[in-house]
């Protein structure tokens, strides 16, 4: 289990690991180890999210979110894969507790009269500039 909050936990059968060759230091050993590890997670098809969750998570995933759904996350920080892992799976615990969060609701508000009245008026002031110049030159 995947603790988010301490509500919320994603089941470990919707997250799939794979660890990959990581580039970096690490001399010859990194030509022969898998220590980065490639966290995949599924939103479009997690039975624990909900539609509005799964939007904003989505939304905030951002280019690591294909088309279909697949949230995918590399983590090669470190220098073994249990270090790794447990990056991918904080970074992507942090990505849903950020998309638990609904959004603030738009307060509406209206253009003070004030803001107003100066937009007029610099409307009117480079309309006057742009005549002066238009004057200028039809001599």
């Amino acid at each position: 289990m995947l603790t988010i909050t301490p509500g919320f936990a994603l089941d470990d059968k919707e997250i799939q690991e794979s660890f990959i060759r990581a580039s970096g230091p690490g001399g010859q050993n990194v030509n022969k180890t898998a220590t980065a590890v490639q966290l995949r997670f599924d939103a479009r098809q997690s039975p624990s999210l909900t539609d509005p969750v799964r939007e904003r998570l989505l939304r905030l995933a951002g280019s690591r979110a294909k088309a279909d759904g697949v949230i995918t996350i590399q983590a090669r920080r470190h220098r073994t894969q249990e270090q790794n892992r447990e990056d991918a799976r904080e970074r992507l615990a942090d990505l849903i507790r950020r998309a638990l969060e609904p959004p603030k609701p738009r307060r509406v508000t209206k253009v003070s009269r004030a803001a107003q009245a100066r937009r007029v008026d610099d409307k009117k002031k480079r309309g006057r500039l742009k005549a002066l110049r238009h004057a200028a030159n039809d001599d």
